[in-house]
């Protein structure tokens, strides 16, 4: 099921979120690289998924738009 949240972000907010999602991304894909366990690792790719989709969201979208995001 798919929750819709909306929140208002500055443009600096904006920037720190953008930051904070890529730094964890970074960090997922590290521990998928270094996890044997394939549960787990099934895990952080969901979680890695999740994340490449807010990133492209918020990346897309046009300053109007961050009052909706």
């Amino acid at each position: 099921m798919e929750v819709t949240v909306g929140i208002t972000l500055t443009a600096s907010e904006r920037e720190l979120l953008l930051s904070i999602l890529e730094e964890h991304q970074r960090e997922l894909l590290r521990e998928i690289s270094r996890t044997d366990r394939h549960v787990y690792k099934v895990g952080l790719k969901e979680n890695a998924g999740a994340v490449e989709a807010m990133l492209r969201k918020l990346r897309s979208a046009r300053p109007s738009e961050l009052a909706t995001i």
